[in-house]
């Protein structure tokens, strides 16, 4: 099953540029998952357990390396990348 995931990351330190775009970073180093990334959150399409894996692992990295990182995620059951490319161009 194809899933569509948008997560807003939430850094609660200073250096919280570094903190997104570190986390944007592992997840396109994923070769499984299609990223897109906007100004308010960054979106995640592929298969479902390949996506949550992949994501969990990314979030948790975050988690180890920032003392406090707050995540906001949307699952959908569906890939929205098709039926909305324009809009993540």
């Amino acid at each position: 099953m194809k899933i569509s995931v948008e997560i807003s990351l939430y850094p609660l330190t200073e250096n919280f540029l570094t903190v997104v775009n570190d986390f944007i970073q592992r997840l396109r180093r994923e070769p499984d998952l299609t990223i897109r990334v906007n100004d308010l959150s960054t979106q995640v399409f592929g298969d479902y357990q390949t996506v949550l894996s992949k994501v969990n692992a990314a979030m948790q990295t975050t988690h180890n390396q920032t003392p406090k990182a707050a995540f906001v995620m949307k699952v959908l059951n569906g890939d929205l990348l098709d039926e909305h490319s324009d809009k993540y161009a």
